[in-house]
C-alpha cells in the first residue's frame, strides 16, 4: 500500500477568534457590534403615539432589527432598548407605526436616532394615522401594525406585531441600509 502525499499547503489568512475580540476570554458587546457594522441592514422608523411620559407627544426611533416574521398572520418584529426614550410609549401602546426609509431619507433617519431631538419638529412631515400612530410622509411603504407581544431579550425587547393596515407603496425608490456604522444607498 502507497501512501497518498498530502495536498500541498496552502496559504491562509489569520482569523481572529471570537475570543480575541474580549480580552478575558468571553465575548462580548464589541464583538457583537463589530460582526455587525458589516452586515448591510435595511432602514426603518418605527413610531408610537406618546403618553404622559412624553408629554402626550408622539415618539419614534430608528431601527436596522425590522424583520418579517410571518406571512399568515402578517407580523413582524423589531428590537427597541429598555433604556431607549421611546420605550416607555412603545411598552405601553397598543400599536405602533413602522416606516421603510428611501435612500435620500438619511437626514430624517439620523433625526430618529439622535438622542434628545425634536423628532416630529419640522422638517419632518407627518400626521395622525389609523389607531392614533404618526405616519411619516414620503417613505417607501409604511404599516400600522398591532403589539402581540413583547419579549425580553438581555437589555432589549423584542416587540412582535401584527399589520393591520399600511401603504406598501408609499413613495418610489429605492431603500435605505445602514452599513458599517453609516447610512449608505445600494449600488448597480
Amino acid at each position: 500500500m502507497t501512501a497518498t502525499p498530502a495536498p500541498a499547503a496552502t496559504p491562509s489568512r489569520t482569523v481572529p477568534s471570537a475570543r480575541a475580540a474580549a480580552p478575558d476570554g468571553a465575548a462580548g458587546p464589541e464583538l457583537l457590534r463589530s460582526a455587525f457594522r458589516r452586515h448591510a441592514a435595511g432602514v426603518a422608523v418605527v413610531t408610537a403615539p406618546g403618553g404622559a411620559a412624553h408629554g402626550g407627544g408622539p415618539v419614534g426611533f430608528t431601527a436596522s432589527s425590522l424583520t418579517s416574521v410571518s406571512a399568515d398572520p402578517p407580523l413582524l418584529s423589531f428590537g427597541i432598548g429598555t433604556g431607549s426614550s421611546s420605550w416607555p410609549a412603545v411598552r405601553a401602546a397598543t400599536h405602533v407605526g413602522v416606516h421603510l426609509l428611501r435612500e435620500q431619507q438619511h437626514e430624517l433617519a439620523a433625526t430618529f436616532a439622535r438622542s434628545g431631538a425634536d423628532r416630529f419638529a419640522a422638517p419632518t412631515r407627518w400626521r395622525t394615522g389609523p389607531e392614533g400612530v404618526p405616519v411619516l410622509d414620503g417613505v417607501l411603504a409604511w404599516l400600522v401594525c398591532r403589539i402581540v407581544g413583547r419579549v425580553p431579550a438581555g437589555d432589549h425587547r423584542i416587540v412582535v406585531a401584527e399589520v393591520v393596515t399600511g401603504d406598501p407603496a408609499a413613495s418610489a425608490g429605492r431603500p435605505l441600509l445602514y452599513h458599517h456604522g453609516r447610512f449608505n444607498a445600494l449600488r448597480d
